[in-house]
């Protein structure tokens, strides 16, 4: 008998990617924060089967979009190589304070440090809440649909 694993897809797709206006205003006036030094992070429960992200790179914190694009391309390679073990939420980064390929490793330890505690305040509110019965929520970790 031969058992077929399915392999988890590394790939960022379309449809893990907030793009329209309305998607990141929900999130932002859902008014939940994580933040560091260099980034912080806006996160809403979403009704999607996986997580979505946003990403914030304001002119006042570097001027050349050269920076901005580095900053960008970073965060979006991390967040792919973590997107299965975030909870099911719509999640946006705001870049607060200007890195560069010397912070490299401790963005790295940012961002790490900030999904943990981001799916820990998603499970715990999930828990604490009343209404067990919403699926949006699930960790995939914790998931018990196969998947």
């Amino acid at each position: 008998m031969v058992q077929t694993f399915r392999l988890k897809t590394y790939s960022l797709e379309k449809q893990a990617k907030m793009i329209k206006t309305d998607d990141f205003s929900s999130v932002f006036n859902f008014r939940k924060r994580i933040s560091t030094l260099y980034l912080a992070m806006h996160y809403q429960p979403n009704m999607h089967q996986r997580a979505r992200l946003g990403l914030v790179v304001g002119k006042k914190t570097a001027k050349l979009a050269v920076s901005r694009n580095y900053m960008r391309r970073v965060l979006r390679e991390f967040f792919r190589l973590k997107q299965h073990e975030i909870c099911h939420v719509d999640l946006i980064i705001r870049v607060q304070k200007k890195f560069g390929k010397s912070d490299f490793i401790q963005i790295k330890q940012e961002f790490d440090m900030l999904i943990a505690k981001l799916n820990q305040r998603v499970l715990n509110q999930h828990i604490g809440s009343s209404d067990h019965t919403s699926s949006a929520i699930n960790s995939p970790a914790t998931d018990s649909s196969g998947n």
